[in-house]
């Protein structure tokens, strides 16, 4: 996971922004070093345990690029420390019908073990959100393992906040069926 292809550096004319070493970009999925990247973190994340603790399986990494290409609301930013990707948030855009404006999802956040505690997942959920306030969206959400105390202390430190705490109703809770096998 480099963040070059082999023709030199991938940086120039990408959207994003340079931090303590750490470049973060909007990531071109064209771009054949950026899809690597994407799924090589993509695959790394899945084995992670707070991840899916698996592989994702050689179809439905053959399929992840075209797939993200596909949906037209994808946004994948990329953390790349000493032109090596090291963080992803892979993002949708969707909407809010309470406030009648766009939204970002922020599906997949993740950083390589051995670049966590350096601020990676703060500079990739900033550069998220520069993209939100951009596209005049109202909200970022997210989700994330109840276990994994690690992510929702920085998520918390960022400003979010678990959906629904300061109203009435209390909280939202999260639920999905699988449709295929």
């Amino acid at each position: 996971m480099t963040a070059s292809d082999g023709g030199g550096s991938v940086f120039g004319g990408v959207a994003g922004g340079v931090a303590g070493g750490v470049v973060t970009m909007l990531a071109d999925l064209a771009h054949p070093a950026h899809q690597r990247d994407i799924v090589a973190l993509t695959e790394a994340y899945a084995c992670d345990p707070m991840g899916n603790g698996r592989s994702l399986g050689p179809e439905v990494l053959a399929e992840l690029i075209p797939g993200l290409r596909h949906h037209p609301s994808t946004l994948v930013f990329l953390a790349y420390a000493d032109s090596k990707a090291v963080g992803i948030a892979t993002c949708f855009l969707g909407f809010s019908t309470f406030a009648a404006k766009p939204l970002i999802n922020i599906h997949d956040l993740a950083v390589l073990p051995g670049h966590r505690g350096q601020g990676i997942g703060k500079r990739l959920l900033a550069a998220v959100e520069q993209a939100g306030r951009e596209r005049g969206c109202v909200k970022l959400t997210l989700e994330v393992n109840v276990n994994n105390t690690r992510a929702k202390h920085t998520y918390e430190s960022f400003g979010f906040r678990h959906t629904g705490a300061d109203t009435p109703a209390g909280g939202q809770l999260f639920f999905f069926k699988p449709l295929a096998p």
